[in-house]
């Protein structure tokens, strides 16, 4: 997979990572999964979500698939979700993760996912495999820059 995978958080990821997980668990509860792609800066900024969450690192679940994925891998791993899980947190990398959450929500359209942006929103629907046809409603976006 080469030198990409192996990347690690610059700087400026190390320093917000940590507080968006902060802001993250002001803004939700509970998580229920954590699912990372396995790249060194994915897995290294789940690392800190799931610390805020208080969640051991060895339960995040790692997908090779959400390494420079299609948005189609993204409802391709949420369908295959038992249903159990109320609510999942995914790391992944652009511009996958920026095509998917386009297509998600039709009248909230971002130009780039900034590394360690959050995009959240509810379903409504009993099961994961019905994630892509489910009525979806927007709940907030956030990035480190965002005041």
């Amino acid at each position: 997979m080469g030198n990409d995978f192996d990347r690690p958080l610059n700087e400026r990821g190390l320093r917000d990572a940590p507080e968006m997980a902060k802001r993250l668990v002001n803004k939700v509860s509970t998580i229920d999964a954590f699912i990372s792609s396995p790249a060194l800066r994915a897995k290294t900024t789940a690392e800190f979500f799931v610390k805020e969450y208080a969640v051991l690192t060895d339960e995040i679940i790692f997908i090779t698939s959400l390494y420079h994925s299609p948005a189609e891998n993204f409802y391709s791993v949420l369908k295959q979700l038992p249903n159990e899980l109320n609510s999942v947190a995914l790391f992944a990398h652009n511009p996958g993760i920026t095509y998917f959450a386009n297509e998600l929500i039709k009248n909230v359209q971002i130009d780039n996912m900034p590394t360690c942006g959050i995009f959240a929103l509810t379903i409504d629907c009993k099961s994961w495999t019905n994630f892509a046809t489910a009525k979806k409603q927007f709940l907030f976006f956030d990035y480190p820059k965002a005041i």
